[in-house]
């Protein structure tokens, strides 16, 4: 039997794209999972989807950033299946719009990267906290990425404190027996990046890289399934790096 069997876990971001892939994957192997997207219709399509492969799941709107939308998502879902046991802070602001200079993002663009980047990994965090303080094997996967470990833009400094608040709430919560790691993507070639990226620049991407080849989306959900189970019981604080070796360094 799976160790995720009767197990909950709570995806933000959940509606699409990495969200929606770790959702499918969890529920693949048993757990009960908790959709969170700003989008509720999207949310809920995904856990509609899952709910048709025979998994286990429901969607809920919300904003990360809502401090008390996010702990009646929390709460919801802890009264509703006995606790939370793993939380994915994936929701996140990546689309071009956010990766521009910050000269011409302004100040309002910033503020917002920063708001939903930062500050819905630390609201969810602490909306989740009492809901699996002292649960055995409870565990956090923030979603960082490969712009943090590279410098030269606001998205990537707004990754690199997710980074940072890996470690701070790694401190913090081990004493209530939860673990708190991280992911980096690099370049995953998913069906979106696919039809947005020019040929141009996945070539640079790919130039950088240790390991030919592309990095696909469930070379992400292989390293949260990993950072998630019993197999990392002894890793927290950590940031796992999925780059192809683009973003290696000490």
């Amino acid at each position: 039997m799976s160790e995720w069997q009767g197990r909950t876990a709570v995806v933000t971001g959940g509606g699409r794209g990495f969200g929606k892939a770790f959702g499918k994957a969890l529920a693949g192997e048993g757990a009960h999972v908790v959709l969170v997207d700003i989008d509720a219709g999207g949310a809920e399509a995904a856990a509609a989807e899952i709910r048709a492969l025979g998994g286990s799941a429901e969607g809920m709107g919300g904003d990360v950033t809502d401090e008390a939308r996010m702990a009646e998502v929390m709460a919801q879902a802890a009264k509703a299946h006995g606790g939370i046991d793993l939380l994915v802070n994936n929701a996140g602001l990546h689309s071009d719009e956010y990766g521009q200079p910050i000269l011409k993002m302004g100040l309002a663009k910033v503020r917002r990267l920063f708001d939903v980047n930062v500050i819905g990994v630390a609201c969810c965090t602490l909306a989740a906290h009492p809901h699996m303080k002292g649960r055995a094997g409870a565990s956090i996967v923030n979603i960082s990425s490969s712009a943090a470990h590279m410098g030269g833009s606001a998205y990537g400094d707004s990754k690199l404190a997710v980074a940072g608040l890996t470690i701070t709430f790694a401190r913090e919560l081990g004493v209530d027996g939860i673990r708190v790691n991280a992911i980096s993507p690099g370049l995953m070639l998913t069906d979106t990046i696919r039809k947005e990226l020019p040929e141009a620049t996945k070539a640079r991407v790919q130039a950088m890289q240790l390991i030919a080849g592309d990095g696909l989306e469930e070379d992400i959900v292989e390293a949260l399934l990993y950072l998630a189970s019993k197999k990392a019981r002894f890793v927290t604080g950590e940031t796992l790096r999925v780059t192809g070796g683009m973003a290696a360094g000490v």
